[in-house]
């Protein structure tokens, strides 16, 4: 089973990158299910139906997002009634939609996909590794093939969660940072991890935004606009090959693809 996870797309130009590349990719990685993390899809700050509506039409199975899932109020209906798009599983009960959820594949027979979000230097909301066990517990009488989406700031809450789920998951994917890391592995108890995915989104950036008004911030402390920088786009992922009956990861490769401006 061939899993592509790209990472948080950014605005106008991440949507961009994934219509013009997506067929591409899956087609050199013999793709089976293709998971992107939409959290900043819409104008580089949440996700909208529109938007969300736009990456699923351009080939994406599965969106996964997190904290700020919620920043466009139209966004919790659709999310209640919209089982290919996830919120973080350890929301507290009574939230909209649904932080996990058993999707169908062509040829490798159900995959099931899972959204935790982390609470160090982030807002506290419920325990994501407790929610991890729960959430496995209940999916492993539907499937053995599990992919999670860590979508958190720190790197040791990462790395902690992988170690966790490591030989009870396919791939623990972490998100958020915007930054592809270079710790991708199999760990030893089969499961692929790597501490953050990515982007897709503006190379020239602060991740993802202009570089001017994030400077200034910086420098004067005083609140600035922030804006989805234009430029070559950057678009990250990564390649994972899981053995469809045992669940355990075969291999994890980053992916890499650079978009030029059309001129």
């Amino acid at each position: 089973m061939n899993l592509l996870f790209i990472g948080d797309v950014i605005g106008r130009p991440g949507r961009a990158a994934i219509q013009a590349r997506l067929p591409g990719l899956v087609s050199r990685y013999q793709v089976d299910l293709t998971i992107a993390n939409a959290e900043n899809a819409a104008g580089g700050l949440g996700v909208t139906p529109t938007v969300a509506e736009e990456l699923l039409g351009a080939g994406v199975d599965v969106l996964t997002t997190g904290n700020h899932v919620w920043k466009h109020r139209e966004f919790a209906d659709f999310a209640q009634s919209e089982r290919r798009i996830l919120r973080p599983a350890n929301y507290p009960p009574g939230a909209p939609g649904q932080g996990a959820e058993v999707f169908e594949t062509a040829h490798s027979g159900p995959v099931a996909v899972l959204n935790l979000v982390g609470r160090v230097f982030m807002e506290p909301l419920d325990c994501p590794f407790r929610a991890a066990d729960r959430e496995i517990e209940a999916l492993r009488g539907r499937t053995n093939l599990i992919v999670v989406d860590i979508h958190a700031e720190a790197t040791s809450e990462k790395v902690a969660l992988g170690w966790h789920l490591d030989g009870r998951v396919s791939a623990a994917i972490g998100t958020h940072t915007h930054v592809q890391t270079a710790d991708e592995r199999v760990l030893p108890g089969g499961t692929a991890y790597i501490t953050d995915v990515g982007m897709t989104g503006p190379r020239d950036s602060v991740i993802g935004i202009r570089r001017e008004p994030v400077i200034e911030r910086f420098l004067t402390g005083l609140p600035t606009r922030f804006e989805v920088a234009t430029g070559p786009v950057i678009l990250n992922g990564v390649a994972v090959t899981i053995d469809a009956e045992t669940g355990t990861a075969r291999s994890i490769e980053r992916v890499i693809e650079l978009i030029e401006p059309e001129q």
